[in-house]
């Protein structure tokens, strides 16, 4: 009994942690490219942004924080739509490029050869390219400090027919999606569970005899 103990003690590896002051840690985040205008005397412009998600199931909504010294700021105070464009590992470039120029100087959608196609509820284009297109309206924003919080509903999702497989599921590892930590862009990795896998419980294998 002794021995097993001494054993599992040294199979414990000690986890040591370093204090750092509070900051924006949370990682990875997913990076999109927001499209806005198009409408109220506004061109279609694009934003990259890595600080959004999901605030709500029901109704579905989601949430973009954006600074209010970008030019797509004024945008959405005041057309109050927008849509989020997830881009894959094809859109690098012009996801970080859409995120360092700025729209009050250059066309987003020329300057990157990108199709500002019809949204089917707002006046927002979305990106084509992008596999997947969220169009959202705005319900709330929340000034917070360096940026503000646009909560916004979810009213219609369009997804490219190649990540939909022949049973209608969403099939996200065919998108190549992307994700956004500490400046820098990764790529997603394989899928490692389902939602609850942990507490299903295992089909049994049929004996033998009964095939």
């Amino acid at each position: 009994m002794e021995t097993k103990k001494r054993h599992s003690r040294v199979g414990i590896k000690k986890v040591v942690k370093q204090s750092w002051k509070p900051g924006n840690v949370l990682s990875p985040l997913p990076v999109v490219l927001v499209s806005c205008g198009g409408t109220r005397g506004w061109k279609p412009n694009l934003i990259t942004i890595a600080w959004t998600g999901n605030v709500c199931s029901e109704p579905p909504m989601v949430s973009i924080s954006v600074r209010p010294q970008r030019y797509s700021f004024e945008i959405l105070q005041t057309t109050r739509e927008f849509v989020i464009n997830v881009p894959s590992v094809r859109q690098l470039k012009t996801t970080d490029w859409c995120g360092m120029v700025s729209g009050r100087k250059k066309n987003k959608f020329e300057e990157m050869k990108l199709t500002p196609a019809p949204a089917l509820k707002v006046s927002a284009p979305i990106v084509q390219e992008c596999p997947i297109n969220i169009e959202c309206r705005i319900q709330q924003s929340l000034n917070l400090g360096s940026h503000t919080m646009f909560v916004a509903e979810v009213v219609a999702v369009q997804v490219s027919t190649s990540l939909i497989d022949k049973k209608g599921r969403l099939r996200i590892e065919k998108g190549e999606l992307m994700a956004y930590a500490h400046g820098q862009y990764f790529t997603l990795g394989r899928c490692i569970g389902d939602f609850g896998f942990s507490i299903r419980k295992r089909r049994k294998k049929p004996a033998s005899g009964n095939r």
